[in-house]
């Protein structure tokens, strides 16, 4: 991660790793769950990463770690592991906690290699996750009905890639999948969960308010 410079060497490294990505259930009790999200300051020179991890399914602010390092990577769709996942892999050991799952604040398999930053993140601490993201990256939908805990199956060339989950009453959805060792069906339940009134889970709130914080 720490070498990795050009969009090329990014790619190799998704196209090798994303064989190791497990898309059954191995998790244990989750008694603690994780958000992850990454700032940027200094006109984006540098990267604050921040870990909120909270009691589950209390939804309790538990421990915080937070980490800044120069940013390496250039912002490009498709490649954003390479360009946050170093600040939190930095901010990680700061925990004395170990998260049971983490929700990630982007894509798991809803990817076009199936392998967006919250498999990759997964696969390297080998840790369950599940991607959480406020917007579409790929893939194809019917409409979802209004009511919260609605969804659609997520679709792209006649694979489920994810879901597309109403989180709140006639709010825009959110898009749900994969990201290691879990299933989608699991990770639907763990999301839904971690949802209070808001749109996004606590676990990402939490995690952004870290993140943006001075």
């Amino acid at each position: 991660m720490i070498n990795v410079k050009t969009v090329a060497q990014a790619k190799e490294i998704q196209e090798q790793l994303r064989h190791k990505v497990i898309t059954c259930d191995h998790l244990k009790e989750v008694k603690y769950v994780a958000g992850v999200d990454i700032g940027f300051e200094d006109n984006y020179k540098i990267s604050k990463a921040a870990i909120a991890v909270l009691s589950y399914p209390e939804l309790e602010l538990v421990e915080k770690a937070i980490a800044r390092i120069p940013t390496a990577f250039p912002y490009v769709p498709g490649y954003l592991s390479f360009r946050e996942i170093p600040a939190i892999l930095a901010a990680f050991p700061n925990l004395n906690l170990t998260p049971d799952l983490i929700l990630c604040d982007g894509q798991g398999l809803a990817h076009p290699r199936r392998f967006g930053l919250a498999c990759h993140l997964g696969v390297l601490l080998d840790i369950p996750t599940i991607g959480v993201a406020k917007s579409r990256f790929i893939g194809e939908h019917e409409d979802i009905p209004l009511e919260k805990g609605s969804w659609k199956p997520l679709i792209d060339n006649d694979e489920t890639i994810g879901v597309v989950l109403r989180s709140r009453n006639k709010v825009k959805p959110i898009y749900v999948s994969v990201g290691h060792k879990i299933n989608l069906p699991t990770a639907i339940d763990y999301v839904m969960g971690c949802l209070t009134k808001y749109r996004i889970p606590e676990t990402t709130r939490w995690a952004d308010r870290l993140a943006s914080s001075k």
